[in-house]
């Protein structure tokens, strides 16, 4: 069976200096008050009839199922398409729940290269297998770029591995609990996605499980756990995403702590330093220049200024939010999706260019290249 939302969701009506996909290496309260509508229109550009979202200098193209028809014979996301990342050469990669592998990997024109990850498949019957790709995080470590990978499934591992596929570590619910102590018996697991601080180490986020976050140093070492249910400052109802926000000048963990509706903040010691609520359902986080980008399940993807004030919501609508979250049934319904609406973005990233990739939660799969064109 696929995966639910959580009751909480059913219930709810979710390349600059730095990005979360491509890393090299406070905030002020959300501004209230009403936002300039969005725009959704039509784009001529080069001939073509595109919608496109946004306003002013953050306006974008939408260019919905980006890549699909170049997906070999028999490739397909399966139940959703989940995460995003580029590497320097501008290589896409896409975690899925389809086949083959748990990852498609695309070239910056939208042609297939390769798939990767089968390690992130699950027996699911004689013949077929499940994939349970979902956070993808990339970072260079000296001359190599190498990926962070987190499965969607209690039965498999947190995995490093380079660009050609191969394996460098991998952490599982066992080695958490040697490290962390955190995982008796009955203590669920579920991994979501990883993020990088700046002196070489990681976070791993257990969002679907324990609403946990473990850090680890440069040198692959267990320094602390933070987080725990709840709903205080400090504490995470599903953690799905995370990222390095440093806009300011001062490193900072960010996490998307989806259930709760906001964001927090951390210093590199796991302190707590502020929460900013005004989200749905934020999935997940990528920054670019002064730029903050969040991935919103509940159908829309948000833009923050510097000072952490919403610039735009892309594809924001009310009325369209309430048809597509009615039980969750629109990720099912293709024929029901609209051009530059959004169903329930997944993951988020931008491209070198200002570009914004989204990978939503559907069944099919779907990418959209948000081209900037102001």
């Amino acid at each position: 069976m696929p995966p639910r939302p959580e009751r909480s969701e059913r219930l709810s009506v979710r390349r600059g200096r730095i990005s979360r996909r491509s890393f090299l290496g406070t905030t002020a309260a959300l501004v209230a008050g009403p936002l300039a509508a969005p725009r959704i229109h039509a784009s001529d550009k080069a001939g073509s009839r595109l919608p496109a979202v946004g306003q002013g200098e953050h306006t974008y193209e939408c260019q919905h199922d980006w890549g699909l028809d170049s997906l070999p014979a028999g490739a397909h996301y399966g139940n959703a398409s989940h995460g995003v990342t580029i590497d320097e050469s501008g290589l896409i990669y896409i975690t899925h729940y389809g086949d083959p592998g748990s990852i498609f990997v695309f070239d910056a024109d939208g042609r297939f290269v390769k798939s990767l990850g089968d390690f992130h498949q699950l027996p699911a019957g004689q013949d077929k297998r499940s994939a349970r790709g979902h956070g993808i995080d990339i970072r260079k470590e000296g001359n190599e770029e190498f990926l962070y990978l987190s499965a969607s499934d209690a039965a498999l591992d947190f995995v490093k591995i380079n660009l050609r596929g191969e394996l460098v570590w991998r952490k599982g619910k066992e080695r958490l609990h040697e490290d962390s102590g955190r995982y008796l018996p009955g203590v669920a697991y579920r991994p979501t996605n990883a993020s990088f601080s700046p002196d070489g180490g990681y976070f791993l986020g257990d969002g679907y499980g324990s609403n946990l976050i473990h850090q680890y140093d440069r040198d692959d070492k267990y320094v602390r756990t933070i987080g725990g249910t709840g709903e205080a400052d400090g504490q995470f109802r599903t953690p799905h995403g995370q990222w390095l926000d440093d806009r300011d000048g001062v490193p900072k963990l960010v996490v998307a702590d989806r259930a709760n509706q906001r964001l927090q903040w951390f210093d590199m010691q796991g302190r707590h330093l502020q929460s900013l609520g005004g989200f749905l359902f934020p999935a997940d986080i990528d920054v670019r220049g002064e730029l903050l980008l969040v991935p919103d399940l509940h159908c829309r993807v948000t833009l923050l200024d510097k000072d952490n004030r919403v610039i735009v919501h892309l594809g924001d609508d009310e009325a369209w939010r309430a048809e597509a979250l009615e039980g969750f049934k629109m990720r099912n319904q293709r024929p029901r999706w609209q051009p530059g609406k959004f169903v329930h973005p997944h993951d988020a990233c931008f491209d070198r260019d200002g570009n914004i990739f989204v990978t939503e939660w559907v069944n099919t799969g779907r990418v959209t290249r948000l081209r900037k064109v102001s």
